[in-house]
């Protein structure tokens, strides 16, 4: 749906709850299922509004949401929707267990202990949904389907299949992986699945409002087994959680949940390391899908890392089934070669240097300071220019109503999307090869608006995607004294 006409009714429908007008409006960035939301602020009163094109995943986020606040459980308020298409939503501030996970890490493998106390916050509220959220919740409304059961796990299978191992090279039997997929299958259907099931939990998902932890994006819920959740929790790939917190964590669950219902410790924890394989082929599907396929930086970032949760379970975990061609075909999947230049350091420690320019056409192109010459020059002309309206004038690419401009008011986010996946195939390719320069500039008008973000955009999505080394050059603001952090 045209952007104009979505912000457009999510400002009626602000008006008819709160009576007021809309005084100000933060697009956030886009998704990667395709729901829009925007922070939408008047005197007194901040909500989040959602567009979703999917209205039986609207019609379940909104349907359990409800169930779920009733109960007094730690979701969002939804406050008025439209059509099973737009809708108000509590805002619940800009932190997520992610940040926090990053910011006091900073890439070391410390795991302080105010970020435990956090997941141990996260667990009990966890608890709570899937066994208080679960009891008489209705799941008709349920989408794509209302329990994790052997349809829904042969999806996974199937989804991993065609989305990442058939990207991977290597060939395989299809009978034989899917007799022992059926197999592990069945081993994980004996075990209790009468429980809400969340579906994609992980710590991005996961509010931090007053240092207490609130779930949002649970439209995928569904009728299932404890462990599946907690495997997503403590195995989601970016937060890369140390393994002895992992058993810590899982320690802190068994325990906690025992105060709700009776659970065998020892059998809980066999079927958590079963739910916990298929999590991580459904995972890399995933990153297949929405990496290998639609170019998305974040999810091709976590591909090393879900083959390296994939490598440990299979050195560490042994199950009470049999399935020699399923582990056979995982191992090969985690030897391959296919995705080393995903993993940031091993890029870090390559020779290649990407310098990445803005520059106005009025002064003609930059020069070429690499020895073997070329590169890539792309054009920002066709972009509307914020530069023409009078709010942006003063303003560059590194402001932030700027960027809002851009990305809601022109086709730049397709713009910027299609040139980075131009820009991947050289740097991987030059990365194999051992090459030491590649550049990468970025022309509009002035070298003011347009050129500065797609610089800015793609020197981060550069450093973030595959760790090199980024030479970054604002040729007509930095004679403005403009200073360029490192990336």
């Amino acid at each position: 749906m045209d952007q104009d006409k979505i912000i457009s009714t999510l400002t009626e429908l602000f008006r008819e709850y709160f009576d007021q007008s809309v005084e100000s409006i933060e697009a956030f960035p886009h998704t990667a299922s395709g729901r829009r939301y925007f922070r939408m602020r008047s005197e007194g009163h901040s909500v989040i509004g959602a567009y979703g094109k999917n209205k039986q995943e609207n019609i379940a986020f909104i349907s359990f949401s409800k169930h779920f606040k009733e109960k007094g459980l730690n979701v969002p308020e939804i406050l008025i929707e439209k059509d099973h298409l737009f809708y108000l939503q509590q805002d619940l501030g800009n932190e997520t267990l992610m940040h926090r996970n990053l910011k006091l890490r900073k890439n070391k493998k410390e795991f302080p202990d105010g970020l435990k106390t956090l997941y141990k916050k996260t667990i009990d509220k966890l608890i709570r949904i899937q066994i208080e959220g679960g009891k008489g919740l209705d799941y008709s409304p349920a989408h794509p389907h209302d329990a994790f059961d052997r349809f829904s796990m042969h999806w996974d299978l199937n989804y991993f299949k065609y989305y990442f191992l058939n990207l991977s090279d290597i060939e395989y039997d299809e009978k034989k992986l899917q007799d022992d997929f059926s197999t592990l299958v069945e081993y994980l259907l004996s075990t209790e699945t009468d429980y809400f099931l969340f579906r994609d939990f992980q710590s991005r998902n996961v509010m931090l409002l007053d240092e207490k932890p609130f779930f949002i994006d649970y439209q995928g819920g569904r009728k299932g087994a404890l462990q599946y959740d907690l495997a997503s929790l403590l195995y989601q790939s970016k937060a890369d959680i140390p393994q002895s917190v992992r058993n810590e964590l899982l320690e802190y669950y068994i325990s906690s949940v025992q105060r709700h219902i009776e659970i065998d410790k020892n059998k809980f924890s066999e079927y958590f390391y079963g739910y916990l394989l298929i999590r991580l082929i459904q995972v890399l599907g995933a990153y297949g899908k929405r990496g290998l396929l639609e170019k998305m930086p974040y999810f091709i970032q976590s591909i090393p890392l879900g083959l390296k949760n994939l490598e440990w379970w299979l050195k560490n975990i042994t199950l009470p089934i049999k399935t020699p061609y399923l582990i056979s075909t995982l191992k090969k999947l985690t030897e391959t070669e296919k995705f080393k230049p995903y993993d940031k350091n091993i890029s870090k420690n390559k020779p290649l240097v990407v310098t990445i320019k803005s520059f106005s056409y009025r002064e003609g192109y930059p020069e070429e300071e690499s020895e073997n010459g070329g590169g890539f020059v792309f054009d920002c002309r066709n972009i509307l220019n914020p530069g023409r309206f009078d709010p942006y004038k003063t303003q560059t690419g590194r402001d932030k109503p700027v960027q809002d401009f851009l990305n809601t008011r022109t086709h730049f986010p397709e713009f910027i999307r299609h040139t980075c996946s131009l820009v991947d195939k050289a740097v991987e390719n030059y990365l194999d090869r051992n090459f030491e320069s590649l550049s990468v500039n970025f022309g509009c008008t002035g070298g003011q608006h347009r050129s500065v973000y797609a610089a800015d955009t793609m020197a981060q999505h550069l450093s973030e995607k595959y760790g090199v080394k980024i030479n970054l050059k604002h040729v007509v603001q930095e004679r403005k004294n403009w200073i360029n952090e490192p990336y």
